[in-house]
């Protein structure tokens, strides 16, 4: 029993970072139809500009307050690596929106290829690590033979995950950007006649999506201390595994995803073997998808006549 607690608890945390993820990818999906492929890189990237500010606040400018220091890391985060996620979008997959299907899914790729090895060759092929951020834990059970703790981070990684589904999904029901959202994703043509800024709006979602990979990123880098140019494909990969499960186009879909394949993976983990954790997750997708096509919350296609 004292197994399956800890382990819970593990696999919580590591699908709350997926669903943060996995909300990049249900949100461009749902708008343009594209799979951006580049956004676990993009996640990758953000992790890495959380480690250089972190480094210079504590290094080079003496911050010793950890609060401070890990507030001012996440902002840093989120506005550089939505100036990069801006920056993909103006300049690889807005020329070939009109073009046919392939081209930016063939982009996409393109770009997390470029990320990759532009941090391998910006920040070497070694892994980087830092000190832990964030101690404590609270012992929640205490035997003879196993102690289950659920750590401070662990409690903050839920919490900002709690938070920022709960804030995107009041932007996108109740703001008029959401509003121009929901129409561009069921027609642009139409939602552009009637005046709203197609461009701005995809752009926006762009930013939103990156934004929420840097908070994912720098909830990676907290939690394992450790970080390496390689680390954006299998967590991308994943994430898209989790917004593709719980239904993508669904930002409670994308979430819930995330805790099914963070679940997965620890459980199994835990009780069979390591080697075959990933496809135990993709397993249960594939099995999920013959019975469910649209995915767990997601909507099924209806189409236009």
């Amino acid at each position: 029993m004292e197994v399956f607690v800890q382990q819970l608890i593990n696999g919580i945390t590591l699908g709350s970072i997926y669903g943060l993820i996995a909300i990049g990818y249900t949100m461009v999906f749902g708008i343009i139809g594209m799979v951006n492929f580049a956004h676990g890189d993009v996640f990758m990237v953000s992790a890495f500009i959380a480690l250089i500010a972190y480094l210079v606040l504590t290094t080079w400018l003496g911050v010793s307050s950890v609060v401070l220091a890990l507030f001012v890391v996440l902002i840093v985060a989120m506005l550089l690596t939505s100036l990069v996620s801006w920056a993909i979008e103006r300049l690889a997959y807005r020329p070939l929106r009109g073009s046919f299907r392939l081209a930016p899914l063939i982009s996409a790729i393109g770009m997390s290829i470029f990320l990759m090895n532009f941090v391998q060759v910006a920040q070497g092929p070694r892994n980087k690590s830092i000190p832990p951020l964030i101690r404590g834990e609270f012992l929640l059970i205490d035997s003879a033979t196993y102690k289950v703790s659920l750590s401070h981070k662990q409690l903050i990684i839920w919490a900002v995950t709690a938070l920022l589904l709960a804030a995107f999904w009041y932007v996108v029901s109740r703001t008029s950007l959401g509003r121009a959202q929901r129409a561009c994703e069921q027609d642009r043509k139409m939602a552009a006649l009637l005046g709203v800024n197609v461009d701005r709006t995809i752009s926006a979602t762009f930013v939103i999506g990156a934004a929420l990979a840097a908070v994912a990123g720098t909830m990676y880098l907290t939690h394992y201390g450790v970080v390496s140019f390689a680390d954006g494909f299998v967590p991308g990969v994943k994430a898209f595994t989790a917004a593709v499960l719980g239904g993508i186009g669904s930002l409670p879909g994308a979430v819930l995803g995330g805790l099914l394949i963070g679940l997965i993976e620890t459980f199994w983990s835990a009780y069979f073997s390591t080697d075959y954790k990933d496809v135990a997750a993709f397993s249960i997708l594939a099995i999920t998808l013959i019975f469910l096509p649209q995915g767990i919350l997601g909507r099924p296609d209806v189409e236009k006549v």
